[in-house]
């Protein structure tokens, strides 16, 4: 049955002997003060449908717990450890001196509840209808996105690991597995650790590759054949990762077609390759050219001028669902604290904005308490007091600072992508993770040339309609070029969004020569001019060739070096990357787009803890995006308590 805060204090209590030592204006005071209206018994009510039997853990003790947890980035055992040692975590909780922990296990069963329930973000939800309903976000379009990758919980496994991690999976689950493997295997995987080999001999380890495939391949012969029986979900998993490690690391020996059984290792990595048994959702993934990362990738949306998180997304770091253009227009399309057109037309209106006078202050959105970071035109928010600096030394302690510079060390640990910003005067137009390419960067982005579809474009309008009439009524998205492929563009339009989104470069066939946006693209006409002004016709697969008529052409030495002469593929959406392209040239671009370099500190306050990377806890997608939701979940309930969050006639205001 569902556990319920006393209302009565200990003897003991810590708030009341210790509760003055607890800086005010931190997240452990706040909680202190408002934890069961953060938290009310309704947060897990759901969970608990039966009122008979031992009580769990009250809901504002779990609430509290989870989000300190993840805030300071703490295992179980140490969030446990917290709880019964620290005197800020038994303040906030509103636990007595005298009070034990719980066993770090439950939080394992916390976790499970709550991901199998209907409501497996709701630490994350419960935080955002507090920012609803402050209505600090009233008026405010501005969304920057950006991403960032997270080392995965597991050791990277190399080609032999895998195979014989694989072929004993299949011998633990699979009914009769075992037998089976110790009669077609010529290995013993019985034994623990790899098989003993020279591994200093070639000869010996292309050996153990070979015989390694063709043990898995006579396993899989043998339980998977027409007459084999049917599995259950585990065998069938097991002997699925056995059939994929078996065929994405190896090929056929060289002078060899693999009917003789001599394999080896593959030069090259396999697309999309699991690198583990254990979490076969982490990827190999490359946020610059010169690093490679394994893990998942995190996509965060916040608005810049206060710094809270609107939404997150932890996806695997490559594959189906995984890119920066497809996260960035699922973030947009449901983002809960702006009604776009498309909502709106959709009869979703998204969490309705509280009216003027119903509990909450009226504030303009001007006057709202930002950070107030030099240079960018914000309001600089109140002077600082004795609060303000008790915030901000719990602000440092758990990760990040509120301040215009980063701080020392989380720079140069959060890596490229993860960066906190400098002042706006020493930033340019190109921010961090620039360099990667989105989809249907260079060649393949280009745009059809057309005014109206230009002006539409311009404004993240649907074509024909004109800028103004869609003008201030979407989000205005701010991200790098990895955000900018034709197909994320066309939704941001369709959904009625501005876009302030850096256009992939153009990268000429000739340096200095001529690139797509030299030749002119007539989509009614379905041809493309060359710029010495000969047209040839698209084909059904947008490709266009010219073939001989670059033999002779005075221009030629400036457009392509090909023997058969320029060819190319239009994109479908030529005219949006087109458009986007003229327009980052303009001054308005030019200046509302250092605008995103604000979701660098974000993602640095993410990613980092203590000047240092952190490292996913979890296996899997689905439990290292509940870390990410409940991790922002606490940010921004930091974020708000800095903002002088309260209650305030039994609502919640910003003081």
């Amino acid at each position: 049955m569902q556990g319920r805060a006393r209302a009565d204090r200990d003897l003991w209590d810590a708030g009341d002997i210790t509760g003055s030592l607890v800086p005010p204006g931190s997240v452990f005071a706040f909680l202190a003060g408002h934890r069961r209206e953060l938290f009310p018994d309704s947060f897990t009510a759901d969970l608990f449908r039966s009122g008979t039997g031992r009580p769990s853990l009250p809901a504002d003790l779990i609430g509290s717990v989870l989000v300190l947890k993840e805030l300071y980035a703490l295992s179980d055992t140490q969030a446990a450890d917290a709880l019964k040692f620290d005197l800020r975590w038994k303040v906030a909780c509103g636990r007595s001196l005298l009070q034990t922990s719980f066993d770090p296990s439950a939080l394992v069963y916390w976790r499970r509840r709550i991901a199998a329930s209907q409501r497996p973000d709701r630490v994350f939800d419960a935080v955002a209808e507090v920012i609803a309903l402050t209505g600090i976000l009233r008026g405010r379009r501005k969304r920057c996105v950006d991403s960032t990758v997270f080392d995965d919980a597991v050791a990277t496994q190399d080609t032999v690991t895998q195979l014989v991690a694989a072929i004993r999976r299949v011998a633990r689950v699979a009914g009769g597995a075992a037998q089976v493997i110790a009669q077609v295997c010529q290995l013993d995987y019985s034994r623990p650790g790899k098989p003993p080999i020279d591994w200093d001999d070639p000869q010996a380890k292309e050996a153990l590759v070979s015989d390694l495939v063709n043990d898995a391949l006579a396993v899989l012969e043998a339980l998977t054949g027409p007459d084999a029986p049917e599995r259950d979900a585990a065998a069938a998993d097991a002997l699925g990762l056995l059939a994929l490690v078996a065929g994405q690391d190896v090929e056929p020996a060289e002078d060899s077609d693999g009917t003789d059984g001599r394999w080896r290792i593959a030069r090259k990595v396999a697309p999309d390759r699991v690198i583990s048994t254990v979490d076969q959702e982490a990827r190999h993934t490359r946020k610059c050219k010169s690093k490679r990362r394994d893990g998942f990738r995190g996509h965060v949306a916040a608005e810049p001028e206060t710094g809270l998180i609107t939404d997150c997304e932890m996806t695997m770091a490559t594959g189906p669902g995984s890119t920066d253009a497809e996260n960035g227009v699922k973030m947009a399309g449901r983002d809960r604290f702006h009604s776009s057109p498309a909502a709106a037309a959709d009869g979703d209106a998204g969490v309705p904005e509280q009216p003027q006078g119903a509990g909450v202050p009226e504030q303009p959105a001007a006057q709202m308490p930002d950070r107030g970071w030099p240079g960018d035109g914000s309001p600089a928010g109140p002077a600082p007091g004795p609060a303000t600096a008790a915030a901000e030394q719990e602000n440092a302690a758990a990760g990040g600072r509120d301040d215009a510079e980063p701080q020392a060390g989380a720079g140069a640990d959060a890596g490229p992508d993860a960066v906190p910003d400098p002042p706006r005067s020493a930033r340019n137009d190109a921010g961090p993770g620039d360099e990667q390419a989105g989809p249907g960067a260079g060649a393949r982005e280009a745009g059809d040339g057309n005014a109206d579809a230009d002006a539409d474009a311009r404004a993240g309008a649907p074509a024909g309609t004109g800028a103004e009439a869609e003008q201030g009524t979407g989000l205005e998205v701010y991200g790098d070029s990895a955000y900018g492929s034709g197909e994320a563009r066309a939704a941001y339009r369709d959904g009625g969004h501005d876009t302030f989104i850096k256009p992939g470069p153009l990268r000429p066939a000739v340096p200095c020569g001529f690139t797509i946006d030299d030749f002119a693209v007539d989509e009614e006409q379905g041809t493309v001019t060359c710029p010495n002004g000969v047209t040839r016709p698209m084909s059904a697969a947008r490709t266009v060739t010219f073939g001989a008529a670059c033999a002779g052409c005075p221009l030629r030495a400036q457009c392509t070096t090909a023997k058969d002469g320029r060819s190319m593929t239009i994109h479908p959406h030529e005219g949006l990357l087109r458009a986007a392209r003229a327009r980052a040239s303009t001054e308005e671009f030019r200046q509302a787009y250092p605008t995103r370099s604000n979701i660098e500190r974000t993602i640095a306050w993410t990613a980092t803890q203590d000047g240092r990377r952190v490292r996913l806890r979890y296996i899997g997608t689905s439990k290292n995006d509940a870390w990410l939701h409940t991790r922002c979940a606490g940010l921004n309930l930091r974020t708000l308590v800095k903002a002088g969050l309260t209650r305030r006639g039994g609502a919640w205001a910003l003081a």
